[in-house]
């Protein structure tokens, strides 16, 4: 989290990014475009957050997230389900005594086990929805460098997860959110 900023309150602005870009999304046809993540469509980005978090949460913490439509139905009304019960769940004060438990990374508090792993997924993945989509991608270069910062120490650990690509290269004097873009593998420069 950047400047004692609450997990509530950062998920309020990423996440609300995030609900502009997909309320933005011009048509139907547009969801099966082409994203940054070879293997993924603009639909598919939305997937990817509507269908692991949940299950990330029931599994850990005992939360159950209310379900809205398939991402194959209506993408935006099932990300807005998601969204709409993620925001709850951190506003709620009793959030804030309760733990995450994984065997990866052990117990950890539940607002921080959510600022940690969705919300800085949410942020990353507005960059894939919206390029993805033709809308402006342009994320806060601040948190960029934070994530970035915050990952490089982690390198080995995050690539052999197969959750983050090759590092791709870019020039020195590019910008934090080129860097930390290059880094989790995505080419700064791709275009549908």
């Amino acid at each position: 989290m950047i400047a004692n900023q609450s997990p509530a309150d950062e998920y309020r602005e990423i996440g609300g990014r995030f609900t502009r870009v997909v309320d933005a999304v011009p048509d139907d046809a547009t969801w099966n475009n082409q994203s940054p993540v070879a293997a993924w469509t603009a639909r598919d980005v939305v997937r990817h957050l509507v269908e692991w978090f949940p299950g990330f949460l029931q599994a850990g913490a005992g939360v159950t997230l209310p379900q809205g439509p398939s991402v194959d139905e209506d993408p935006a009304a099932a990300w807005h389900v998601l969204n709409e019960g993620v925001q709850s769940l951190l506003d709620d004060p009793a959030s804030a005594g309760r733990t995450l438990s994984n065997p990866h990374i052990g117990e950890v508090p539940l607002p921080e086990a959510v600022a940690k792993f969705f919300t800085s997924d949410v942020f990353m993945h507005t960059w894939d929805l919206a390029r993805a989509t033709g809308q402006d991608d342009t994320l806060d270069p601040e948190r960029c460098a934070y994530l970035l910062e915050g990952m490089q120490p982690l390198d080995e650990l995050l690539r052999s997860s197969g959750q983050y690509g090759p590092k791709v290269d870019v020039d020195e004097d590019a910008g934090p959110q080129a860097r930390m873009l290059a880094f989790i593998g995505r080419d700064p420069d791709w275009r549908a």
